[in-house]
């Protein structure tokens, strides 16, 4: 489990007078709990957030115990870019939470080796899942691309056990076509592919009513 120690804040304190001591305003909330103003330590934090992002469960340890909590939000100053405040919600073990996870690539498509060249659709997906089943990113191979013109869409992709996908199964993740392919080639492609799945599902429905 990732810890992160957070300590008490006086919300008269002035947040500029806090950054300076290089600690973090904060506060947590959620799963029951009244919103609470805390602080964490500047470099432990941006040590932390680089590694695991908004989809990793942190055991945060403050004054008054210590929660499992999702980084909900962090906001930036507009010049440095760096970290000013940290939302962080506590998370109940039996309660599933919806988070954004990233999706990470890798490998190889076959047909690179014929000319083709990736299009990458999707960067992250919205899922469904509780905190213990909850995945850092989603692994996507290419070499799932085997020829021209195919594509991996969300159905195609291995979840694990207890997650869901929150957006359809027909949305693609990425695919493969020729250099220099038009754009509306590439829509005609996808309204090609979303219309065999149509179809698909349609004739699924006709046989069971036969049947019936």
């Amino acid at each position: 489990m990732i810890t992160l120690k957070a300590e008490a804040r006086d919300v008269k304190v002035n947040p500029k007078l806090i950054r300076k001591k290089g600690v973090i305003p904060a506060v947590f909330y959620g799963s029951g709990k009244t919103s609470t103003a805390i602080s964490v330590n500047k470099l432990e934090f941006t040590k932390l957030y680089t590694q695991v992002g908004e989809t990793a469960i942190i055991n945060l340890e403050t004054p008054a115990g210590k929660l499992d909590v999702l980084v909900h939000d962090v906001a930036r100053d507009v010049v440095t870019g760096e970290p000013i405040h940290i939302d962080f919600y506590v998370t109940a073990k039996d309660h599933k939470i919806q988070v954004n996870v990233p999706l990470e690539f890798i490998g190889v498509s076959p047909a690179e080796k014929e000319g083709g060249v990736i299009t990458k659709v999707m960067h992250e997906l919205h899922i469904e899942a509780l905190p213990a089943k909850l995945p850092q990113h989603i692994t996507i191979d290419l070499a799932m691309l085997m020829t021209l013109n195919s594509h991996i869409a969300v159905a195609d992709l291995k979840l694990g056990d207890g997650v869901k996908a929150l957006v359809s199964g027909t949305e693609l993740v990425a695919l493969i076509a020729l250099p220099n392919t038009p754009k509306e080639d590439l829509v005609a492609a996808l309204d090609i592919s979303s219309i065999e799945v149509e179809k698909k599902g349609k004739k699924d429905e006709d046989k069971i009513e036969e049947k019936a």
